[in-house]
């Protein structure tokens, strides 16, 4: 009789096991890496923190806690490109694995997205990079023109202690607005609202998921969000598409945690680890199940700073020969410089840094006009030695140069655009020169004190003007002459020396500015360079030796002293809390 009531209280705690059980998942997130495998800054040859050499760290740290068994690591994006050791792995040494997609499958990630400055690699770049990653890169709204069909995996089913998480990729769809279609050619970007609805009721009907993560290349975005092909659609997609647990976004660089109510008055938690690898997300998901069933969830998600961590000796000693090889690339001098190359001039008026590169864009190009922004907000070459490190200060992106057609008013028009966007107007001596955000000295990093990125900054080189702050929007800019003293006419055709950024519309200072329709824009293109403007800086370093980079004092603001005056008051503001770099 005991024997078979304690079978009895067995079964029926087997039973009540079976019936009710809760189970946890860890879900780890990256974004914006930008090339930062290792915990060195080749650029500007010192260590750093971050990167995925410290993912790799807390990665191994959960994998062997309890949480372990339901780990998920997923990264969204913009990783080919940034440090030197991408560009040397995309570019340099093509045959060998990536040291990227090494590093991945080293640390173990689950599932990836693509972000926009991995498609400013090229088809030949991240094709491979994809064959060679041992897990899915997702892109349910990157679409194959040819076959209509996505062109990666739209999403992925992991599973976890029985439980099925799906993982939907997506990218910001504004990529024709920035890229030349030969890095995209053959495919098409769907905005990223409709793609979430066509495929959400696959996931969770057909798939039958019972959690949905979305892994978005694309920043947060407004609360009010509207529209289609938005930039930063992580809140709009959020808000209209019913069927999210979780979406790690990215391309932004804004560190985030937060909660965002659904289309059915639900809450799903957004994470954005920001940039560079100084942080990852950590989001844990607790489930509880009936009879096998989801009935009950909890998302809790979090930033974790892992800028200081140590790095995983393990994953330095197998990559080490991958270390060795961008070392010895970056570290090859090319050339000597005999002036200081500084940015922060560049924000108040002609500078050696900036007309340097108008110099090389006149040369190589031929054109009668050149158009350049500083697209580093913070960079130093210091007088001496330059090595290829210095080329990723000189030139941030791997930007094609293009010569497009322009007349004499879309010119102008064009740098009305950029300096209205770059100076405030001035109605008197103590005012601002530069067009500042507003609570600009309570804002923590110094970039996010300007109303507009400063690599929306074009000066122009090839013509004498100027540009008055006491003028309104619109009413600044006044052209004396091209640089060779020829008249500048406004019904004259120009050949115009530009990046291939610019030139696809970025920015909008050739659409919104210039006013040339979007779809114009590629007509008007007449030549380009093979390869990224900063392998012809390269080249053209090692070709002259030394350099002796100027100013070519082709524009000036007006009224002069009072702009000085404020130029001096905006510098104290806009780099406060930044050391001076040597």
């Amino acid at each position: 009789m005991k024997r078979l009531l304690f079978l009895l209280v067995a079964l029926f705690s087997l039973a009540t096991a079976a019936s009710g059980r809760e189970v946890s998942l860890r879900i780890i997130g990256t974004s914006d890496i930008h090339g930062n495998y290792f915990p060195y800054d080749f650029i500007n040859r010192h260590e750093w923190g971050g990167g995925l050499s410290r993912v790799a760290a807390y990665v191994g740290e959960q994998r062997r806690s309890p949480e372990g068994e339901g780990l998920i690591v997923l990264d969204n994006g913009d990783i080919l490109q940034g440090q030197p050791a991408a560009y040397y792995y995309n570019f340099i040494d093509t045959t060998a694995v990536h040291a990227c997609a090494a590093a991945l499958n080293l640390i173990g990630y689950d599932a990836a997205t693509v972000g926009n400055h991995d498609i400013e690699t090229g088809h030949a770049v991240y094709d491979r990079w994809v064959g060679e990653c041992r897990f899915p890169v997702l892109g349910a709204n990157v679409i194959d023109r040819q076959s209509g069909t996505p062109y990666w995996k739209p999403y992925t089913i992991l599973h976890r202690h029985g439980i099925r998480i799906a993982v939907l990729g997506m990218i910001t769809p504004t990529i024709p607005a920035w890229l030349p279609e030969n890095l995209w050619s053959g495919l098409s970007f769907d905005d990223m609202v409709e793609t979430a609805r066509r495929w959400m009721p696959v996931i969770r009907e057909q798939e039958r998921a019972d959690v949905v993560v979305g892994l978005f290349h694309s920043g947060m975005g407004s609360e009010d969000a509207s529209g289609r092909l938005l930039e930063n659609a992580t809140r709009q997609v959020v808000r209209e598409v019913p069927g999210f647990d979780l979406v790690i976004c990215g391309h932004d660089h804004r560190a985030a945690c937060v909660k965002q109510a659904g289309p059915a008055g639900d809450s799903v938690t957004i994470v954005n680890p920001g940039a560079d690898g100084f942080f990852l997300t950590q989001t844990d998901i607790t489930l509880q199940l009936e009879d096998g069933k989801v009935c009950g969830k909890r998302v809790d998600g979090r930033l974790i700073d892992i800028k200081d961590l140590r790095p995983d000796t393990a994953y330095l000693r197998t990559l080490d020969s991958d270390f060795q090889a961008v070392r010895r690339f970056t570290d090859e001098i090319i050339g000597h410089n005999a002036t200081r190359l500084d940015t922060r001039p560049a924000f108040f008026g002609p500078s050696p840094f900036v007309d340097f590169i108008h110099t090389l864009q006149l040369d190589i190009s031929g054109a009668d006009i050149s158009f350049v922004a500083p697209l580093s907000f913070e960079a130093v070459i210091p007088a001496g030695d330059i090595r290829v490190s210095d080329m990723f200060n000189l030139y941030k992106y791997e930007n094609l140069l293009y010569v497009m057609r322009l007349t004499g008013r879309e010119i102008k028009n064009y740098l009305e655009y950029s300096y209205a966007g770059w100076t405030a107007q001035m109605n008197g001596p103590e005012d601002h020169l530069i067009r500042f955000a507003k609570d600009a000295e309570k804002k923590a990093e110094p970039w996010q004190r300007l109303v507009t990125p400063s690599y929306n900054f074009d000066s122009a080189a090839g013509l004498l003007y100027t540009v008055n702050v006491n003028r309104p929007a619109g009413e600044k800019i006044t052209v004396e002459s091209l640089a060779d003293g020829r008249p500048f006419e406004p019904e004259k055709t120009y050949l115009v020396a530009l990046n291939s950024y610019r030139g696809n519309g970025g920015g909008e200072l050739l659409t919104a500015g210039a006013g040339i329709p979007k779809e114009s824009l590629r007509s008007r293109i007449v030549w380009s360079t093979e390869k990224d403007l900063r392998y012809y800086l390269l080249q053209h370093i090692r070709r002259l030796g030394r350099i002796h980079p100027r100013s070519l004092n082709q524009w000036r603001f007006i009224p002069e002293k009072e702009a000085q005056a404020a130029a001096r008051r905006d510098a104290e503001l806009l780099f406060r809390g930044m050391e001076k770099k040597e």
